[in-house]
């Protein structure tokens, strides 16, 4: 008889439950709340600000190969990678596996101080830090599960690739998970992935919120307000572009926003500036309406530009020159759903019965993205734990039951792992 045997979501749920190696993983998270807000403590207090998570990555990797993960390192743009290995596979085995992964990289810049401070108050220990929750909850989590199936000698029947990855916040555009899936060798045997993001223990993100960022930059060859006057000016270009970009219809469904975020150019108020630059950052739930937004950018910009140099050319006899511009995206995240009948969300709802929870499901943004787009079952949810003042110095996390979120993640990814088998 396999080991291994096949059979329904909920009742393959409630047997791994049963199992004394989950009992003694459970135990030992009962048990060690205190060792868990240790390593979360010592990982946020190594400061990973965007494109430089270097030194919180060689931390994370030491501790990797401390617990007993085998073929730990650290890929060619910055991603940490363990694996937990399977019972009863040899270590060559090329079948499928199942992904954990977290991101340990923070929004903050370089310079930030972390300073974490832990107290204690009615039974929860509470950090406070910049990235205490987001994500030094997330990282906290999967460390422990990689852990807690090494210590516990919790039998896997598919490998577990432990990846704590880069690049998931802001301008970082989930670079870490798509190199991972752009470049690695284990890539192509991924059959589910679940992201640990944040705290909580009830949500979960399935619906996966695209965006499309660009930085459009309009040049000419500025002079002197007076002496110069009819160069045409890249400002004047641009706001024309962007008034016409403000009035694009965006639609309720699929619900689609369209942001102006930044403006900047110019040396002073009497010279005609050489260059002007904005950003601009689109999000969607679909696909099309991201790429209607790109086209519509593309024209405004282009008009602008066009409608200057004539107005010049025609006007003025002392313009020194045309403008050009140059529009150049700096964030691609895309678009997608997870299927109703997926059978990570199916595992998740007969884990969330198992321990009596509601699961409810959202929209983000996380990098959960990337292997949904693919078609790979996946979602992203919180470590346990509870948290606010995301992304802003006041940040913090408390520990109140985290033990739960923890239980939730254990399950979900030993139920998908079994599922993973059978395929």
């Amino acid at each position: 008889m396999a080991l291994f045997s096949r059979s329904t979501p909920f009742a393959r749920v409630t047997a791994l439950a049963a199992r004394r190696q989950i009992h003694a993983a459970f135990a030992w998270m009962h048990n060690n709340p205190r060792t868990i807000m240790d390593w979360q403590v010592k990982l946020v207090g190594i400061a990973a600000p965007p494109f430089g998570e270097g030194l919180r990555a060689a931390w994370i990797a030491q501790w990797m190969t401390d617990a007993g993960l085998q073929n730990v390192h650290t890929d060619a743009i910055g991603n940490v990678i363990g694996i937990v290995p399977a019972a009863h596979l040899p270590a060559e085995s090329s079948g499928p596996l199942v992904v954990l992964s977290a991101h340990l990289d923070t929004v903050f810049p370089p310079g930030t101080a972390p300073n974490p401070k832990v107290s204690e108050a009615n039974g929860a220990m509470r950090l406070e830090a910049p990235g205490a929750c987001d994500n030094g909850a997330g990282v906290a989590g999967l460390l422990t599960l990689a852990h807690v199936l090494i210590h516990a000698e919790v039998d896997l029947p598919v490998p577990l690739v432990v990846l704590a990855n880069v690049g998931e916040e802001g301008e970082g555009d989930l670079r870490g998970v798509r190199h991972f899936y752009n470049e690695s060798v284990l890539a192509s045997r991924v059959a589910a992935h679940l992201v640990l993001d944040g705290a909580g223990a009830e949500s979960a993100v399935t619906q996966a919120l695209g965006s499309l960022r660009f930085q459009a930059t309009i040049s000419g060859p500025g002079g002197h307000s007076f002496t110069d006057a009819g160069t045409p000016n890249p400002i004047a270009a641009l706001a024309s572009a962007l008034a016409q970009m403000s009035q694009t219809e965006v639609p309720d469904e699929p619900r689609t926003t369209l942001n102006l975020g930044t403006i900047h150019g110019g040396t002073s108020v009497n010279s005609i500036p050489e260059s002007a630059t904005a950003s601009v950052d689109f999000r969607s739930t679909s696909m099309e309406e991201l790429m209607r937004l790109e086209v519509a950018l593309h024209r405004a910009v282009e008009d602008a530009v066009e409608r200057a140099n004539k107005i010049a050319k025609r006007v003025s006899n002392r313009s020194r020159g045309a403008l050009t511009f140059i529009i150049r995206k700096i964030g691609d995240r895309p678009a997608a759903q997870l299927p109703a009948d997926s059978p990570i969300l199916e595992t998740l709802r007969s884990v969330d019965r198992h321990l009596g929870l509601r699961t409810d499901l959202r929209l983000g943004s996380t990098d959960a993205n990337i292997p949904i787009a693919r078609g790979i079952p996946a979602l992203s949810m919180g470590a346990g734990g509870d948290g606010g003042g995301a992304h802003t110095l006041a940040e913090w996390y408390t520990d109140k039951d985290r033990e739960l979120g923890l239980r939730r993640a254990l399950l979900l990814t030993l139920a998908i792992a079994e599922w993973a088998a059978e395929q």
